[in-house]
């Protein structure tokens, strides 16, 4: 247990603070699904490492993708699992572990980190490292590095740029970097930057700086072009082949710099910014660490860094990041902690820019009521009346049902009972292809509940149907049974009816939510219909039971020993 209190120690300002569970759409727009998946995974990596059915002390196993600290348990978790594959307290200098408190930063950083552990355990002598064909993986943006990913994730969320570098690319972080860049250079006018022509020639007069420091003065090597016609078309071209040509001739024609870049772009900002970069790492690797020949001409010792976090900078920029105060020592590993760690964390939320530009979905409620799940299953309570949010997906077809957060919830509520336009409505996007995770925490939240509505199972409807609820099973009968809840039930998915929303699942309920030690359900009694649910089939010699998707109580579901009084059927958007 001890070893579990240091881990919380270290994280305590991170989770204590509260994990963001529901938010904006991001990178990661269906955080219940990616969560779910990386645990998935994570088990099956475990089951490689220390074997099936065995863990690590303290292994927490939350598969509860509502739980408000299903992120942080998951960290928890595979840091355990990186002791055993890496050592205790060892990890890869890439590592990410935890370094923001939103339940989105978390789950990346630990896929990513997880991929690292992958990769040692199922590594291959003859290539690179395979995956077990259940792996379920993820974008291949998350193996790159820190400073790049938060670059694709700020830009989608600021810009709305959608990543369109393929999967299949050999070299997909580069390709991704390079895409980034040049959407960048545009959308923040850095291409028509009027300043560039004379830092290409400032860039010119060090090269030639350099040159003669190290050959001697006016000593080129052969090939050497020294243009420095300013109004030559073929100057940033000149430019590119004398440093290569110079490069050549002080280290060797094999031989670069760690991180040299090498190539240049059209654009000619990011061309200027690629060659500055090379002939400061020219200068390093020839002279020293920031030894320069007299009259040097860079204007910041930003552009030393890699092109990345260079455009990480510029974008945090608009949460009021500046250099000040960045000592000369280690440079860009004081900015690269600096802005990675304000693009994670920011002071003002990536959101309110958003909103400041969108505030049109914004809107109150009149005493809407408000649910966990789009259909309206899942009932929370009345949103008070004035009640502010912010709207964000809507329903498909004639549905008024939009997903909704404020400060301390995220739920479904039909737009009739808000001042959110029907115009504004439409414009939302839809719910296609995302699941938003859901929480209410608001002192006006109640649930989860039947619906109060004809569209569930509650009291209302039990009366307009005429029906009352007859008494549930004796006490004798499960008097010496222990009781558990729905995240102890082990549930597997056999088939759903997509059009009434129900699947035909088969049950175990077990001890723990690690849902290890199980037993089969024997049957399942529905306090609100007063009947047992039927047992339609068996499946590997287990009773199977049909229910709707979402959150179902009032129940008894027993097992020999155990009982429970709920239980959760996923939606296949976040199995």
């Amino acid at each position: 247990m001890m070893k579990r209190y240091l881990f919380l120690l270290l994280a305590i300002l991170f989770v204590l603070s509260g994990v963001v569970v529901a938010a904006p759409p991001q990178q990661i727009e269906n955080l219940g699904a990616f969560t779910n998946e990386l645990r998935a995974d994570m088990e099956l990596l475990a089951d490689a490492v220390v074997g099936e059915a065995i863990r690590p002390d303290d292994w927490i196993g939350n598969v509860d993708i509502r739980s408000a600290t299903m992120a942080s348990d998951l960290w928890f978790d595979n840091e355990l699992l990186a002791n055993a594959v890496f050592g205790e307290g060892v990890r890869p200098p890439n590592w990410f572990g935890i370094t923001s408190d939103r339940a989105t930063i978390i789950a990346r950083n630990v896929r990513h980190d997880l991929e690292l552990a992958a990769n040692r355990v199922f590594s291959s002598p003859t290539g690179p490292a395979t995956r077990p064909a259940e792996w379920n993986g993820a974008s291949r943006r998350f193996t790159c590095d820190r400073t790049l990913q938060n670059v694709i994730r700020l830009s989608q969320q600021l810009y709305g740029f959608d990543l369109l570098t393929v999967e299949s690319t050999l070299n997909y972080c580069a390709s991704a970097q390079a895409e980034t860049e040049e959407r960048l250079a545009n959308e923040l006018n850095l291409t028509s930057d009027p300043g560039v022509p004379e830092r290409v020639l400032a860039l010119r007069g060090d090269l030639e700086r350099l040159a003669d420091e190290l050959l001697g003065l006016n000593t080129r090597p052969p090939g050497y072009v020294r243009n420095v016609d300013p109004n030559s078309p073929t100057l940033i071209g000149d430019l590119f082949l004398d440093l290569e040509t110079l490069a050549n001739a002080v280290l060797d024609p094999n031989t670069r710099p760690d991180n040299w870049i090498g190539v240049i772009s059209n654009n000619p900002y990011i061309a200027w910014r690629s060659l500055r970069h090379d002939l400061e790492l020219l200068a390093d690797s020839a002279q020293g660490v920031d030894i320069r020949p007299r009259g040097w001409q860079r204007e910041s010792q930003i552009v030393r860094c890699e092109p990345e976090l260079q455009d990480l900078v510029n974008i945090v920029a608009a949460f009021d990041f500046t250099l000040d105060g960045i000592t000369e020592e280690n440079y860009c590993g004081q900015v690269t902690a600096a802005a990675n760690h304000i693009a994670e964390n920011p002071p003002v939320e990536e959101t309110e820019l958003v909103e400041s530009a969108d505030s049109r979905f914004l809107a109150e409620s009149e005493i809407a009521f408000t649910y966990l799940d789009v259909g309206a299953t899942l009932y929370m309570g009345m949103m008070p009346l004035g009640t502010e949010f912010r709207a964000w997906y809507r329903n498909f077809g004639d549905s008024g049902m939009m997903f909704v957060s404020g400060d301390d919830f995220a739920v479904f509520l039909d737009r009739r009972w808000t001042t959110l336009s029907e115009e504004v409505y439409d414009r939302l996007p839809t719910l296609e292809g995302v699941a938003p995770l859901t929480f209410c925490d608001a002192n006006w939240c109640n649930g989860p509940a039947p619906t109060p509505t004809p569209t569930g199972s509650g009291p209302l409807a039990l009366l307009l149907a005429e029906a009352t609820a007859p008494a549930p099973p004796s006490q004798e009968e499960i008097i010496d049974k222990n009781q558990v809840s729905w995240n102890n039930i082990r549930v597997t998915y056999l088939s759903d009816n997509a059009e009434a929303r129900t699947a035909q699942v088969a049950l175990e309920i077990c001890t723990e939510p690690a849902r290890i030690n199980c037993e089969p359900v024997l049957r399942v009694f529905d306090s609100a219909a007063g009947a047992q649910k039927p047992v339609l089939s068996q499946y590997n010699g287990l009773n199977v039971f049909e229910f709707p998707y979402g959150y179902t109580p009032n129940l008894i579901v027993e097992g020999t020993t155990l009982t429970s009084p709920d239980i959760w059927i996923s939606d296949p958007s976040i199995r």
